[in-house]
């Protein structure tokens, strides 16, 4: 073979492997990540072995204005989904969460409040919970001035102290959708957010996060996922990463001498689906308040699934 055809082949064969092997670096993210947990819905009925429900009227110190049951009416499984639905309704119920009351004085516990929405809020805590993994939700979200609808993750045994010393991981928080909104592509609401809480215990509390737009789909469902190893944490939607955060963004004021550097986003997470009406976040943003249109109002979810490489653990 002529020398000069033989390391112009040589010379395009490198050329090709340079130019295919960023590609093949990016495959997609779920295909690193091995299945250990998830709840497809096909059943008749929510699984009572993967999911414990909050309940409370308390508005989970948001100011949020639903009282959170177990009923029927406010959660059940059909046609493959699980349907989280809020509403309009009086209803009384405890004021505090069960850990906030016991830590009261006995005297001043058993308190009842009163609430003009009802939904649910269910969790996996006590249950399965996790340290690191992928964690994809597919999910269509209710629309509506007040509505907040929310996947997201809280740390079971609160190793450095109350909220937020010990984080919080919000998966997903989609916010009045379809609500007027002037920083809006189409003028209308259609932004999820992506955020952590960390820093001190209430209120020394921090937050950072960001947000992007959810593409348009057929059907209105779209797949939200967070990828959280040690000392980062990447955010998507429908498969396209938004938003990166690193331990260099976070920290704990928590009263250690020594801290793990990826503290408090170091320890087991659970998982919680919600759907609030009305709170800080959602009245303080796009129109304000609450309308009181279009209720009941259902967060949809078709299916959650839980990931890990084989080096974070399998969870429990």
């Amino acid at each position: 073979m002529n020398r000069f055809v033989f390391v112009s082949r040589i010379a395009w064969l490198v050329f090709f492997i340079a130019l295919i092997a960023p590609a093949q670096a990016q495959a997609s993210p779920a295909e690193e990540w091995a299945l250990v947990w998830s709840d497809e819905f096909d059943g008749d009925a929510i699984d009572t072995e993967k999911w414990g429900f909050d309940l409370d009227c308390w508005g989970g110190g948001n100011e949020e204005r639903q009282c959170y049951t177990a009923r029927p009416e406010n959660a059940f499984v059909e046609n493959g989904l699980l349907n989280i639905v809020a509403r309009r309704e009086n209803a009384v119920g405890p004021a505090l969460p069960l850990h906030l009351d016991d830590a009261l004085p006995e005297s001043e516990r058993g308190k009842l409040s009163a609430k003009p929405f009802t939904s649910a809020r269910l969790t996996t805590k006590n249950k399965a919970d996790w340290t690191y993994g992928r964690f994809e939700i597919r999910a269509r979200a209710p629309q509506g001035q007040g509505a907040w609808a929310a996947a997201w993750m809280l740390p079971t045994e609160e190793r450095y102290g109350a909220w937020a010393a010990s984080g919080e991981i919000d998966i997903l928080e989609l916010v009045n959708q379809g609500a007027e909104c002037k920083d809006c592509k189409g003028g209308k609401e259609n932004r999820v957010y992506g955020t952590i809480h960390y820093g001190g215990e209430w209120p020394r509390n921090k937050y950072k996060g960001k947000n992007a737009p959810l593409p348009a789909t057929d059907d209105g469902f779209n797949v939200y996922a967070v990828e959280w190893q040690e000392g980062e944490i990447r955010w998507y939607v429908d498969g396209q990463l938004y938003s990166t955060l690193t331990e260099k963004d976070w920290g704990t004021k928590a009263m250690f001498s020594k801290l793990p550097r990826s503290a408090p986003f170091d320890q087991p997470f659970y998982l919680i689906l919600n759907l609030a009406i009305g709170g800080n976040l959602a009245e303080d943003t796009n129109e304000g308040g609450v309308s009181l249109e279009g209720f009941p109002k259902a967060f949809q979810i078709d299916w959650v699934r839980v990931y890990q490489r084989s080096a974070d653990g399998a969870g429990h």
